[in-house]
């Protein structure tokens, strides 16, 4: 096919390019370039031509000719939605819709959307969620989460199918790493501090899900017949993965020796809750999670000696997308409305 990838130069993108062009796709990259200035480590063998430009620009005409659009660029997490709600909503929301009916307009018949197993918020003691449950958000950006996946539900027809994937908390290297998200930022605390303080008990449920195994979903959802991703929401992980912030800790203090490792009783993050991924392993043709948590943290100890990572880069603004924007704006480089001025 050829595919158009939004956020080709983050997080999860620029790994995700990489492995769509391994499957044999075409693939273009479109990235508004937020990031670029963070590169961790040499950890991509190909890169796909990339179009620098904010989503909110993309018409019907620079869509023709493609067979897919994957689309990850959004405003990429919970505090960097809290920052400024209005800004998420056009972004993330209204950007998006846009962004799918200009797609259906220009003919492309598949549209991968990056939607998040945060949309579930809260889970009841005992429960796990599926795709059927009641999404109870407790972000602007689970929110538009919810959004999207009602609106683009909407405009599927015999010509345009959307697929949702509900990513658990994503994990693992990437040249444009995220220190930002969990195991990330415990793994970057255990190598330049030798320390993971917790503020809470660790109590909390979070399901994991490494971004290689996220790329390799796509590219499943890419290769497969219609009738099995047509409209359909996949929660994207592995059942097994669920895990207390408690174990991930802990699982984190493992991989690096020496680390000390402590809780504490602050709970004021509410947010907890289990997920069943059985639909994505039986009924998405070819996927299975290759790689845990512990494997994640093993690969992450491997970079940071690599890299010999010190404690400046782990706290560099690049690294964590709050940091990064409020240094773009505060500098002028980009405006109130996360436009670049020049």
């Amino acid at each position: 096919m050829n595919v158009l990838l939004t956020g080709s130069g983050g997080y999860i993108g620029i790994v995700t390019a990489p492995v769509l062009m391994e499957r044999g796709h075409e693939v273009v990259g479109v990235d508004t370039g937020f990031y670029q200035s963070g590169w961790l480590y040499q950890g991509v063998r190909r890169m796909p031509l990339t179009i620098q430009k904010d989503i909110r620009e993309l018409t019907a005409a620079d869509l023709e000719g493609y067979d897919a659009v994957v689309h990850m660029a959004e405003l990429s997490n919970d505090p960097l939605g809290q920052l400024n709600p209005e800004i998420t909503y056009k972004i993330n929301h209204h950007g998006s819709v846009a962004l799918a009916r200009a797609a259906r307009e220009a003919g492309v018949s598949r549209f991968v959307y990056m939607s998040s197993c945060s949309v579930y918020g809260i889970g009841e003691e005992g429960e796990v969620k599926t795709e059927e449950s009641r999404p109870r958000p407790q972000t602007a950006y689970a929110e538009c989460k919810v959004y999207v996946e009602r609106d683009l539900m909407a405009l599927a027809d015999d010509s345009f199918s959307p697929t949702f994937l509900r990513n658990a908390t994503a994990f693992g290297p990437s040249p444009r790493q995220r220190f930002d998200i969990v195991l990330n930022n415990l793994a970057g605390l255990a190598w330049t501090t030798g320390r993971i303080t917790m503020t809470s008990d660790g109590t909390p449920w979070r399901p994991l899900v490494h971004i290689l195994d996220i790329a390799d979903a796509i590219g499943c959802v890419l290769a497969a017949p219609r009738e099995a991703i047509h409209n359909q929401v996949f929660n994207v992980g592995d059942t097994r993965q669920n895990y207390r912030v408690r174990e991930i800790a802990e699982i984190v203090a493992e991989a690096f020796p020496g680390c000390e490792l402590a809780f504490g009783t602050n709970d004021s993050d509410n947010r907890s809750y289990r997920v069943s991924f059985e639909k994505i392993n039986t009924r998405l043709p070819g996927f299975a999670c290759k790689r845990d948590a512990r494997v994640g943290a093993r690969q992450l100890r491997e970079v940071f000696e690599q890299i010999g990572m010190t404690r400046e880069i782990f706290e560099a603004p690049p690294y964590t997308r709050l940091k990064m924007l409020q240094q773009l704006i505060s500098t002028r480089q980009i405006d109130g409305e996360l436009f670049w001025r020049v």
